[in-house]
């Protein structure tokens, strides 16, 4: 989840200016960026439990001592609830996920910097307050009541509604944890392209940084349960939005499909006001029940994209949401791999017609089956690892003519080396995990916590 947005602006009097939001968001190639998000879970260390908000060693004390870096506090009934650094943001997700918001850079390379500055910080505090940090897909021990809830209005407001429209909503929000990146486009067509290929080849990026396989302490039968989680968190907002393949995808329609959604919140004055359910058509029309009388800003309307969560989500980027979070080293990866895919025209060509005739059903299919069987989920003659392979093929050729090079004169092909080896022997993370818990940890996922934190 991004960073707060602040309410102002001036009314909306025309559809047409939701519609601009997005045409306004296209740039040439040249000025692409790349913003890289993750998340990780924070524990303590004597007791690995996940930390409350409260206290001396509370996620709250973690973010006063991360101010010693430069970070700016941010608020919220004056509670320090985010950090800001220039255009990078640290947020907590409703379970205490602490995330790392990246700002938007021009190379992975650059991403990979922040990424481990990043790292280097929140190790130093933790370690003083004597807690851990672990990239996971989801919470490995804990149940749901044992997760304290974060202070924040928004997510009051959501734990109230998820229970009516899904049964894991309150676990997607206190008990997973991913890895997304942001990327550009450059037209309505560009954005078209990515789009589609970013839905169909989803299941291909859940599959290889699969990562979440135990729940309260034992297997769950998944190799991604995060991924599954969202299958039935909330079905208005969620999914494989089979329409964006058909003829009349654009951005009024994602527009139509945006305000389909029902609302959540309403920010105003430092305030959530409370309009779960409700209608932005109604909104446009001053008929909104939460504010009668009132109209949205652009605010309003960038608030709500911010609570659809497809597995490809359009703003002013789009967001690749298939992956579980992980080690540090795979975090590089994702951005890697959707740059690969789709900053180079040859790559998204290639990867377009790898994918463009997949049906439909079989679309369906990858995305039901992949965070169960991984890289190993059927798929017509041969498996999802066989796709993969192909796509972290195109992505290194991608990324190979991009030519962007470090300090050492490395191109960012070396971000997809690991990728390619999960690719090539079609273990994912999760299984790697399974087999130290049925082996050498004795069927525990205490070890978990030390062997894989950062």
């Amino acid at each position: 989840m991004s960073a707060p947005s602040q309410s102002g602006g001036a009314p909306i009097t025309d559809r047409r200016q939701l519609v601009e939001y997005f045409e306004n968001a296209c740039k040439p190639p040249s000025r692409w960026r790349l913003g890289t998000e993750h998340e990780k879970f924070v524990f303590d260390r004597e007791t690995l439990r996940p930390l409350p908000f409260e206290g001396e060693r509370g996620i709250e004390a973690f973010l006063h001592e991360l101010k010693r870096f430069g970070w700016e506090p941010m608020r919220e009934n004056g509670r320090v609830v985010a950090l800001e650094l220039g255009r990078c943001h640290i947020t907590l997700e409703p379970g205490g996920q602490l995330e790392l918001a990246g700002a938007p850079l021009e190379t992975i390379h650059e991403a990979c910097d922040e990424v481990q500055t990043h790292l280097r910080q929140v190790k130093e505090v933790a370690g003083e307050l004597n807690v851990g940090l672990i990239g996971l897909g989801f919470q490995p021990k804990w149940t749901r009541a044992q997760t304290p809830w974060m202070p924040k209005q928004r997510y009051d407001i959501m734990k109230a509604y998820m229970p009516k429209v899904g049964t894991l909503g309150l676990d997607m929000m206190l008990r997973t944890s991913t890895v997304q990146v942001n990327i550009d486009y450059g037209s309505e067509a560009d954005m078209i392209k990515k789009f589609r290929v970013g839905l169909a080849l989803q299941p291909v990026a859940t599959a290889l940084f699969a990562n979440s396989p135990f729940t309260e302490g034992r297997p769950n039968g998944f190799v991604s349960y995060r991924s599954q989680i969202w299958t039935d968190t909330d079905a208005d907002r969620c999914g494989m939005l089979d329409w964006v393949f058909d003829d009349d995808m654009g951005f009024e329609r994602y527009m139509e499909y945006a305000l389909d959604v029902p609302m959540y919140f309403v920010h105003r004055d430092g305030h959530y006001i409370d309009a779960s359910g409700q209608s932005f058509r109604d909104f446009m029309a001053g008929r909104l029940p939460a504010l009668p009388g009132e109209r949205p800003t652009m605010s309003d309307w960038d608030d709500h994209l911010t609570t659809l969560f497809p597995e490809v989500r359009l703003k002013r980027f789009m967001e690749m949401r298939g992956a579980d979070g992980g080690p540090w080293g795979r975090l590089c990866a994702l951005p890697a791999l959707w740059a690969g895919l789709c900053y180079d025209s040859d790559a998204l060509e290639a990867a377009w017609a790898l994918c463009r005739d997949f049906t439909r059903e079989e679309r369906n299919a990858l995305r039901a089956e992949a965070p169960i069987h991984g890289l190993k989920t059927p798929f017509r003659d041969g498996t999802l690892g066989d796709i993969a392979r192909e796509v972290v093929a195109i992505a290194i050729e991608g990324l190979r003519r991009r030519g962007r090079l470090d300090a050492r004169d490395r191109d960012e092909t070396i971000y997809l080396e690991g990728l390619a080896e999960i690719a090539e022997t079609g273990v994912t993370p999760a299984e790697h995990l399974l087999a130290l818990y049925h082996g050498r940890w004795n069927q525990s996922v205490d070890p978990v916590f030390t062997e894989f934190a950062y």
